[in-house]
């Protein structure tokens, strides 16, 4: 299982394409991160989504399953704490890594700003 923070603007996207896919990485985003644990997805969603305005100040954290043997194809990545690991998919393999995405996409949890 694999988990992905993200905005309003991205989940809008996933949910255009029935929850099958990832959109396409924006004009300066040369990579795309699937996270390895709720924990570390959870605090990106929380502590980043929720305080930016590209990501509607709204967070999600959403979970998927990938074919294992795919990922074999990739090193993880550890960007900080223990927790912090994740993938790094060039942007010019997101349709090919979509193609390895094992049922739907789900929603797990959401966060907003604290009042």
């Amino acid at each position: 299982m694999l988990y992905r923070p993200v905005g309003q603007k991205e989940l809008d996207l996933i949910a255009d394409a029935d929850f099958k896919e990832f959109p396409p990485r924006l004009e300066g985003q040369p990579i795309f991160y699937p996270v390895l644990n709720e924990e570390y997805a959870s605090f990106i969603a929380r502590e980043w989504n929720t305080k930016d305005e590209a990501s509607g100040y709204v967070g999600y954290v959403l979970c998927f399953a990938v074919q294992p043997e795919y990922l074999t194809g990739f090193e993880i990545q550890k960007v900080g704490s223990s927790t912090a690991l994740e993938y790094w998919i060039p942007a010019e393999r997101l349709e090919e890594f979509n193609s390895k995405i094992i049922g739907k996409i789900e929603i797990i949890s959401m966060y907003r700003p604290q009042s």
